[in-house]
């Protein structure tokens, strides 16, 4: 199964936000390329919250572009064969723990749908949450300019709203 596939039946699968979900499926379906970065009309993207439901706090990432505190995510790689490997692989390389990281089982926690700069004009965000176990020591990477983990009180001052949406989300799931 290709990536493209996994993500549509991934999508499919979910069954919160229908509209954003329908927008997503239409968005593949008219490009087939959508997956990935040069597809101009916008692409798939895959991201988690790491979270640790022991210590009551979630680690976000001051984003090097943008400059403003995020989950972990990013682009897929030709390398990543499905959605969720692809968000929990940018939750190991963005956070710097290298082992014990797991997705929340279910799926994908929500959808976010945001503009970015041109040529590209949207991020179609697949939202997962990686459960990071009580010790797990986070390392900074190139692609930030700062990492921290904030208790789930914190995150509303700290964070944009689409970021407090997904940690409810996941503790919800939790």
């Amino acid at each position: 199964m290709s990536l493209y596939d996994d993500a549509v039946l991934v999508l499919k699968r979910y069954e919160d936000q229908p509209e954003l979900r329908d927008l997503y499926l239409e968005h593949l379906a008219a490009h087939p390329d959508g997956m990935y970065k040069p597809c101009q009309a916008g692409h798939i993207t895959g991201s988690a919250l790491v979270i640790d439901p022991a210590g009551g706090r979630v680690l976000l990432t001051l984003h090097k572009k943008l400059g403003i505190w995020l989950q972990m995510g990013g682009h897929c790689e030709p390398e990543d064969t499905t959605l969720a490997g692809a968000a929990l692989r940018e939750a190991v390389e963005e956070s710097g723990i290298a082992s014990g990281l797991t997705l929340l089982p279910g799926g994908p926690v929500r959808l976010d749908r945001h503009p970015i700069p041109a040529p590209c004009n949207w991020h179609l965000d697949v939202q997962y949450a990686a459960l990071a176990p009580a010790d797990a020591v986070a390392e900074i990477s190139e692609e930030s300019l700062d990492l921290r983990w904030f208790p789930y009180e914190e995150v509303a001052a700290a964070a944009d709203t689409s970021v407090v949406r997904l940690m409810e989300a996941a503790r919800a799931r939790l």
